[in-house]
């Protein structure tokens, strides 16, 4: 897999430090992040009340797949071994596992201390797995380099934090996304999360740190049948764009702390002529 621009790259992957997940996001009152950014992005109203912690989290059954398969594809079998409690109780009368629905279910549940997995979310995660390894550009992204890896620094005069997925020392950023979508819908899923305006975040704040920008690519999964990956390349134009973008948005932060005036959306009328 060539870079785009045809040169050699060997990033020092020893640049990136490895940390908890929940140390890392323990942190975010200090450090902007990605995740933060995409917040203010959408609504700097929902960027502050997330900010004073106002806003509950919730982890739905489509985010405990993803970060099921991000685990096991990018950190490995033990890791998701270790991470994770799977199938659940048995029950006697039947010699099969209760229903997800069940109370019996439940409070095993809530006794393991951990996320769990039914069986039926195990079978999702293999075949996402089985997915990413017979696709050849995937694998050869994920064969070499390091996960989850953290980097702090300044960056458009804000102190600033990033976890990648998965760094290459010749390929750059490669981020792992899952979807229960059709992946012939990649396009309009990367605009709606705004994954570039991520991902862009990701290579600026890596650029402080080593001195270039990078390559960034995604790998992306779906996690229903037929579960195909495809790996898809940002082009540094579309990087820029949302590079621009989101320093605009940094300064718009520091403009909305200064008045202490956080919008919902945007505040000018939007004029919309439907046929």
């Amino acid at each position: 897999m060539p870079q785009s621009d045809g040169r050699e790259l060997m990033i020092d992957l020893g640049v990136l430090s490895a940390e908890p997940a929940e140390e890392y996001h323990a942190k975010a009152g200090e450090y902007l992040s990605s995740s933060m950014l995409k917040g203010f992005l959408s609504s700097p109203d929902y960027f502050h009340r997330k900010e004073l912690g106002m806003v509950k989290e919730t982890e739905s059954t489509s985010i405990l797949l993803g970060t099921a398969a991000h685990t096991r594809i990018l950190e490995g079998k033990s890791a998701y071994e270790s991470q994770f409690a799977f199938i659940g109780p048995i029950n006697p009368n039947t010699d099969k596992t209760y229903g997800v629905n069940t109370k019996a279910w439940s409070q095993w549940a809530a006794a393991q201390g951990r996320p769990v997995l039914s069986a039926a979310m195990m079978d999702r995660v293999e075949a996402m797995v089985r997915a990413v390894s017979i696709n050849d550009d995937a694998r050869e992204l994920l064969l070499w380099g390091r996960s989850e890896g953290v980097a702090r620094v300044d960056y458009h005069g804000t102190p600033c934090q990033i976890r990648i997925d998965w760094l290459h020392p010749e390929h750059g950023i490669v981020d792992l996304k899952t979807t229960g979508r059709r992946i012939e819908g990649i396009a309009h899923q990367i605009r709606e999360y705004r994954h570039h305006n991520q991902l862009a975040f990701y290579q600026a704040v890596l650029a402080e740190v080593i001195g270039e920008f990078v390559p960034v690519h995604l790998v992306v999964v779906e996690s229903n049948e037929p579960h195909r990956c495809q790996v898809i390349e940002l082009t540094p134009e579309a990087l820029d764009r949302a590079r621009r973008r989101n320093e605009a948005a940094i300064d718009h932060i520091r403009e909305c702390r200064r008045t202490d005036h956080w919008p919902s959306v945007h505040e000018n009328v939007r004029v919309l002529d439907i046929p």
